[in-house]
């Protein structure tokens, strides 16, 4: 269980890093809302890795090459389900984008992400 809150609180970190991103990105660059979520999640991405390896599983003895790979393979998937997610649930649904990514993230982050990274990226 100390594992899924450790999880838990650095999804927060990543998803305040990846929000902020997308927020500055949107709203003062005035980039297109998807190209911002990509850039935010970008970002989070990158904070959520290391804190996964060093602090959530304790992987940081591991080799960081194959960890690297494998959270970019997960990652991908990850940018792909989070975009796809914001764009529909923002263009067929007429919910805000911001609303969106909220929904979208955490609906990615504990159905896919902890699993995959649980299961795959840090064993």
């Amino acid at each position: 269980m100390a594992t899924f809150v450790k999880a838990q609180v650095a999804s927060l970190s990543a998803s305040i890093i990846d929000f902020l991103t997308t927020l500055v990105c949107t709203q003062v660059f005035q980039i297109w809302y998807v190209i911002g979520s990509v850039i935010g999640t970008t970002a989070g991405g990158m904070v959520n890795f290391m804190m996964g390896r060093n602090w959530v599983f304790g992987a940081k003895e591991r080799n960081i090459n194959h960890q690297i790979f494998k959270y970019i393979i997960v990652w991908v998937g990850n940018l792909l389900l989070t975009t796809a997610g914001v764009y529909l649930v923002t263009h067929y649904l007429h919910v805000n984008y911001i609303l969106s990514k909220i929904i979208v993230s955490c609906t990615v982050g504990i159905g896919y992400n902890f699993l995959m990274q649980k299961k795959f990226v840090f064993i």
